[in-house]
């Protein structure tokens, strides 16, 4: 099923997401874990330590993803005659190298970039894993002839390049999107990864509407970056880098007035800079993604403590006690005391 000469080459001969969990699992000789449809294979030996993680779902869509460090550099080949899967990529941590047919000429695939691959039926898609790198990677994987059997499929709204390849049914196409950056995307696979319903129904439905969301993004990424939306020439990695150490600045002064002034001082970065990079990346100006996050976090006081709205004011770094009310009725529909109302009244009607 497997052959491998070392650690540093596996040839995998299988596309499909439960053969393929199987053979890495022949090589990898960690614990298995499987619930409700979800496999998790985790393991701490010479050959590095983290997990994988795999689960399908209905017409042909499925999830794998891993957090890994590995020991050596590993190249992992698939030798396989099936109909390979429309891939979308996100890594949140870390980078790989692709090559479609198992060549030195490789593309790097980096951090925060959104990523769709599918490779010809007859090629020899090969992913080049670096050693003693953290990664963090996000697989979506589409069965495209099963997809399309799926009602309001809507694939035909796509635009013109990605039609031709879902309806390429005998894989005479290869592809290569590697897109805009976004930081947006990567929130949004970390509330993937940190969904902890307990194990049935809630689960599968939470993981399930969270990828279809991380697809549509990613899906729309794609669009913006085809139509020269989203001008990917106007921030470079290193912005990103030092955009995405903001967000943990602002989530630690979350107290305090956070001006466009001290987030360039803190990154270096032009006030024009920053708002070019937060609109590319969050599709929000500075000051709209600061807000969002207060009244997040407000949120999540209202529910999980019993501090007045006043002392969650102050929390948060808002003055007026009014203006809090007002944008937080703007953005959920529902004051702050209303809120907290109704979610006592929810918790009691569970007793």
């Amino acid at each position: 099923m497997l052959y491998y000469k070392t650690m540093k080459k596996l040839t995998l001969l299988s596309s499909k997401s439960n053969e393929m969990f199987t053979q890495l699992q022949d090589c990898i000789q960690g614990k298995l874990k499987e619930d409700c449809g979800e496999s998790v294979l985790t393991f701490d030996n010479t050959i590095g330590k983290g997990f994988l993680r795999t689960i399908d779902f209905n017409w042909g869509v499925s999830l794998f993803d891993c957090n890994i460090k590995l020991n050596e550099e590993t190249k992992v080949v698939f030798d396989t005659q099936d109909l390979a899967p429309i891939e979308f990529i996100f890594i949140t941590k870390g980078y790989f190298d692709y090559s479609e047919n198992n060549t030195d000429a490789c593309t790097r695939l980096e951090q925060f970039q959104n990523t769709i691959i599918s490779n010809k039926r007859i090629a020899k898609k090969t992913f080049l894993f670096p050693k003693d790198e953290h990664l963090k990677i996000n697989f979506i994987r589409i069965n495209r002839q099963e997809f399309l059997q799926k009602k309001n499929n809507n694939v035909c709204q796509l635009n013109q390049l990605l039609v031709s390849l879902f309806n390429d049914n005998n894989g005479k196409t290869s592809f290569l999107h590697s897109g805009g950056f976004s930081l947006r995307i990567a929130d949004e696979i970390k509330l993937l990864n940190d969904v902890d319903t307990n194990s049935g129904m809630l689960k599968s439905l939470s993981l399930e509407g969270r990828l279809y969301l991380i697809l549509s993004m990613q899906l729309l990424e794609h669009k913006n970056f085809e139509e020269n939306m989203n001008l990917p020439e106007a921030i470079s990695k290193e912005d990103i880098l030092k955009i995405h150490k903001l967000t943990t600045y602002i989530l630690e002064h979350i107290s305090d007035t956070v001006s466009i002034s001290t987030l360039s001082a803190e990154s270096g970065l032009s006030p024009k800079k920053l708002q070019i990079g937060f609109k590319i990346l969050y599709s929000k100006t500075v000051n709209e993604y600061v807000r969002q996050l207060k009244l997040e976090i407000s949120k999540d006081f209202l529910k999980n403590t019993d501090l007045s709205v006043s002392e969650i004011v102050y929390a948060i770094g808002i003055k007026s006690r009014s203006y809090f009310s007002k944008i937080f009725f703007e953005a959920f529909e529902i004051l702050p005391t209303e809120y907290r109302k109704h979610l006592k009244n929810k918790n009691s009607s569970l007793r």
